[in-house]
């Protein structure tokens, strides 16, 4: 569905609102504790989906690598750093798998070479229903990695197999793409306060930072 072509601007941006009033704010700030955890201990994340989904992988997959860090940190080589990468990104690899052994596979081969217990990973979905998706996300459920769902529509298997995740109850790919990337960057801002210990997460008789990393 494609509401904004039946809907006005006004309509359209209401039905925007509606959604995100909807959302669980559990289930982000899930997502923020869930990456935060990741940095804590050393666990790698990894981020992936298709098409529009695979681009917002993309984009969390260089946030979180790059603005966890004040810019002044960037160069500092002791500053620990959170291990991230989307595994929409790597082309040589998914061009072979998915020539070689199947477009459903190009995200499990990678899991199966990089992948360790303890590790995160998020899945991008908007119907819930990508096989690519769903294979990878059963191969780390089944071998101790952490899993999150981004989900649209009526969530599908995805939904169901996560262990944790976000759903958003709308059937238009645009609105939850858009969400998606949304709640993302309220748990990216999240993290990095927690990270460099600003804002809400200053020490007590300090001046709580508010700026981040763009």
């Amino acid at each position: 569905m494609r509401l904004g072509s039946t809907l006005t601007v006004q309509e359209y941006l209401q039905q925007v609102k509606t959604t995100l009033d909807a959302l669980n704010p559990q289930d982000i700030q899930t997502l923020a504790d869930l990456l935060y955890r990741a940095w804590e201990r050393g666990n790698f994340v990894y981020i992936f989906g298709n098409g529009g989904s695979g681009c917002n992988a993309t984009h969390m997959s260089e946030d979180l690598g790059k603005s966890t860090l004040r810019p002044e940190d960037l160069h500092d080589e002791s500053r620990k750093r959170l291990r991230v990468m989307s595994l929409t990104d790597n082309l040589g690899w998914i061009l072979a798998v998915g020539n070689d052994v199947g477009y459903e596979d190009i995200f499990l081969q990678q899991l199966m070479n990089y992948g360790r217990e303890g590790d995160l990973v998020v899945a991008i979905s908007g119907s819930g229903n990508s096989p690519n998706v769903l294979r990878a996300v059963d191969w780390a459920n089944r071998h101790g990695l952490v899993t999150y769902g981004l989900t649209g529509y009526q969530g599908g298997k995805l939904r169901q197999i996560q262990q944790h995740g976000l759903h958003v109850p709308l059937e238009d790919m645009g609105i939850v793409e858009s969400i998606h990337l949304t709640v993302f960057h309220w748990a990216l801002d999240d993290v990095y306060a927690r990270i460099n210990r600003l804002g809400r997460y200053a020490p007590q008789g300090t001046v709580a930072g508010q700026e981040r990393a763009g």
